[in-house]
């Protein structure tokens, strides 16, 4: 699950990213309003986590930026700002959930959990393909009761793919959501990772659509 988070002080910015990622999430960081606004319309992300007192460009002002470009990314606020006119502001502004500092790194991930689950209209966190299951809480891929084990790059692509199944994603798409910025891509990683999913799930779990993508199709059994 790939997050934006747009946090200026480099201590809280730096243990929330590493808080993030031991739960499963992919995370890429931002350390001022611009950077935040580019990168939320420029790539795809399943939520965003924007503090309000950002420089050169005020939380606020990108979150209004964002929801006037009719973009629909679900934003959790994050901000020191305790008072009720604040989070007042900020929800009636266009932002789906709000955390005050400090705040609990296992709740800030379940909130997240929630605001994507509400995004793709799933009422329940466990995601089932047949008799694949796969619960990101838990971070455990389970076929007719057996535990599979995946690598951590097979678990974010096949989470990928089934949060969107039925729609193809390419490689670039399934490569923002499985490896951090910066990283050294190999040409064939992704198709790499197919394969093992195939191998350990099932050969006919993913469709292959010729110089588009991939894809778990809505019909799947």
């Amino acid at each position: 699950m790939r997050i934006l988070l747009a946090e200026d002080d480099d201590l809280l910015g730096a243990a929330i990213r590493a808080g993030l990622q031991q739960q499963g999430f992919q995370v890429d960081w931002v350390r001022d309003g611009q950077a935040a606004l580019r990168e939320a319309l420029a790539s795809d992300y399943e939520a965003l986590v924007l503090d309000l007192g950002l420089p050169r460009l005020d939380g606020m002002e990108v979150l209004h930026a964002l929801r006037e470009r009719r973009q629909t990314l679900p934003i959790l606020v994050l901000t020191a700002r305790d008072a009720v006119r604040s989070r007042i502001d900020g929800l009636d502004g266009g932002a789906d959930d709000y955390v005050v500092k400090p705040v609990d790194l296992h709740e800030l991930a379940a909130r997240l959990r929630a605001l994507v689950r509400r995004a793709h209209g799933l009422p329940h966190t466990v995601l089932r393909v047949g008799d694949l299951m796969l619960d990101p809480v838990a971070h455990q891929v389970t076929q007719q009761g057996q535990i599979i084990d995946l690598s951590q790059r097979e678990f974010d692509l096949l989470h990928a793919l089934m949060r969107n199944r039925g729609r193809v994603m390419s490689r670039t798409q399934l490569e923002q959501q499985i490896y951090p910025w910066g990283s050294e891509v190999a040409s064939n990683a992704v198709e790499v990772h197919i394969y093992h999913l195939r191998r350990k799930c099932g050969s006919d779990l993913i469709d292959t659509v010729r110089g588009v993508g991939y894809l778990i199709p809505a019909e799947a059994a």
